[in-house]
Parts: structure tokens; C-alpha cells; sequence
């Protein structure tokens, strides 16, 4: 199983880290596509450097590798997650401008029929970002906000983050018990 995971330079960089360390815990390939802007964010909002969040990727690809593998429909995968995904990014993907990875590999996904799950930071919504997230739900695309749920009650930021990270992955096929589903608790 390989899972495709584009981490954009938005605020919330720990929902693709936390993708990231359950792939690998599950022995599942992530491969991971960093904007030039998520590597400044990773280091501005976490504990991670650059480097031990791409050691936690199976593959690592810059964002202007357009020669990488997952540029091609011939790379077969489960889905793809941008974990958080920028109104730059989703901007792009709804456009179908892959100016650079993230967003050609988003529109391959798209082209093959594959699950391609956005994770959108942003607040509040401008009548733009909310016209280019229905225009790709329109397709298939599932837009999932990163939207804290308490119904588990939650007592740390990591089981708020664990909660879209686990949603988001199971919406590409990959079961998990990073989630407590309702009445579950």
C-alpha cells in the first residue's frame, strides 16, 4: 500500500506529520512531497527539523521535482492527503495549474480516479476559497477542514490533531485507531 502526502506551508503542519508517523508505523510507503514553505512552517510551529519529518517518509520529493514518480498516473497508490492544504494549493488544484508537485500530483490523482482528501487551513472562508473547494468536491475531492470534534473529549492537542489525521486517513482506505468514533469512547 503507498500513500501520497503533500504537506503545503499553511499553518498545521503536525496533521501531515501525524499522517506521516502512523504510515510509518503501519509499515505503509508515505511519500512525501514538502512545499518550500512547509519546511519553514514545520520549523516554525513544531519540534521537528525538516529532516526527521522527511525520515519519516518512505520517499521524499521537493516541490519542484516534476520528474518525481508520483507526477505519473502510471504510480499506483491508495490516495493522497494534503495535510494542511493552502487556498494557494487548493487554488491551484481547482484550476489544474501544477506550477509545482503538490498540485501536479493532486491532478494526477484527480485524472486516475484516485482519493484525494485537502485538509484546508484557512479563517474565515472568502467566497473564492469556498467556490474552489465545491468546484473539486463537484469532482470527487474530499475537502475535510481540520475541525476539532469533542464528543471524545479531548485532553491534549495531539488527540485534537490525531482526530482529522485519523478521519483524513480513513477516507483514503486506511483503517486506524488514531480516532475514537462516536459512542466509542
Amino acid at each position: 500500500m503507498r500513500v501520497v502526502v503533500g504537506i503545503s506551508g499553511a499553518s498545521g503542519a503536525v496533521y501531515g506529520i501525524t499522517v506521516l508517523k502512523y504510515l510509518r508505523q503501519c509499515q505503509i510507503e508515505g511519500h512525501l512531497i514538502l512545499s518550500r514553505w512547509a519546511r519553514r512552517t514545520i520549523e516554525l510551529e513544531t519540534d521537528y527539523t525538516v529532516e526527521q519529518v522527511m525520515e519519516l517518509a518512505h520517499c521524499c520529493y521537493p516541490e519542484d521535482d516534476m520528474a518525481a514518480v508520483v507526477s505519473s498516473g502510471s504510480f499506483n497508490h491508495q490516495g493522497m492527503i494534503i495535510a494542511p492544504c493552502s487556498m494557494k494549493t487548493l487554488a491551484a488544484i481547482a484550476s489544474g495549474y501544477s506550477d509545482n508537485l503538490i498540485s501536479r500530483a493532486a491532478d494526477v490523482a484527480i485524472k486516475e480516479r484516485r482519493r484525494l482528501v485537502l485538509l484546508p487551513r484557512e479563517a474565515p472562508l472568502s467566497p473564492i476559497h469556498l467556490e474552489n473547494m465545491l468546484k473539486l468536491s463537484r469532482i470527487g475531492v474530499v475537502i475535510m477542514p481540520p475541525m476539532p470534534a469533542f464528543y471524545h473529549r479531548p485532553e491534549t492537542v495531539q488527540e485534537i490533531v490525531n482526530h482529522s489525521a485519523g478521519r483524513a486517513l480513513e477516507l483514503i482506505g486506511v483503517e486506524n485507531m488514531l480516532f475514537h468514533r462516536w459512542g466509542n469512547k
